[in-house]
């Protein structure tokens, strides 16, 4: 008699794993909400847990001052305005000029526009900065003139690469249903590469979270007055606490863009 051989039956497995009509199940959905809520959760643990931390301690006058509520309110508005007028503008620019440069009557200007693009962001930020200060100004928009530079790459190469891995049938297809070329840009190309230039944005952004640390050198403020103002008065929890608050933005701001990523990007892709 032969022997019977291991159980095959894995509906209970398939249940869990595959869902109806290629649904997500329920250790999708959970994996999902689980890793929906750990990151903001763990970004609010941490900064209680430094709050908690500056409040058992006793400060001298310079670091009060430095740590009062109202200076961080100040520093953390003008961290998000760097940080987002600066993406805007990066938007503006780097979305267009990589339509442009995907046209056939453009692809000569291609190696100089990224040659431009490239040394952008291989030149030090801080440089940079103060190499706009020294011939411009200090303030504001120097340090947004900064900030478009060292993050234009990512936003410019991924709007061409999406652009690009458009399957050429489809556009054919569009042709062939008599579109123009604007609509079949309009209609086809860009909807097909909008989660690959929404994942070039988010970088862009996370940088300039990032980056613009750095303006409190041309006296744009941000974070980095914080931050700053520890390292010259030789304060190791200001600097401690600048340097917490501003890496937890940059998680927090990644966060909120992976969710617009998938919210923005066309059903099915």
């Amino acid at each position: 008699m032969a022997l019977a051989g291991p159980s095959t039956d894995r509906s209970g497995v398939d249940a869990l794993t595959v869902g109806a009509g290629g649904r997500p199940t329920l250790r999708q959905r959970t994996n999902g909400a689980l890793g929906a809520v750990g990151l903001p959760l763990a970004l609010l643990a941490a900064v209680v847990a430094l709050f908690v931390w500056v409040s058992s301690i006793e400060l001298d006058s310079i670091e009060a001052r430095l740590l009062n509520a109202d200076k961080i309110s100040t520093v953390f508005v003008e961290h998000l305005q760097l940080a987002f007028v600066s993406t805007f503008f990066v938007i503006i620019i780097a979305v267009p000029l990589g339509i442009l440069l995907t046209r056939p009557g453009a692809r000569a200007l291609l190696p100089p526009v990224i040659t431009v693009a490239n040394m952008g962001q291989a030149i030090p930020s801080i440089g940079l900065l103060v190499l706009l200060a020294l011939v411009w100004s200090i303030g504001f928009w120097p340090a947004i003139v900064a900030l478009i530079a060292y993050a234009i790459l990512p936003v410019l190469r991924n709007t061409m690469v999406g652009l690009q891995q458009v399957d050429e049938f489809v556009i054919e297809a569009g042709r062939g249903m008599g579109m123009t070329k604007r609509a079949v840009l309009q209609k086809i190309e860009l909807p097909l590469a909008v989660p690959v230039i929404l994942a070039g944005i988010r970088t862009a952004l996370v940088i300039n979270v990032g980056t613009a640390a750095l303006a409190t050198f041309v006296n744009a403020g941000g974070l980095g007055d914080i931050i700053n103002g520890g390292l010259v008065s030789n304060k190791q929890t200001v600097v401690v606490v600048g340097s917490v608050l501003t890496a937890v933005l940059a998680l927090f701001i990644d966060y909120l863009g992976s969710i617009a990523e998938n919210r923005l990007s066309p059903k099915g892709l």
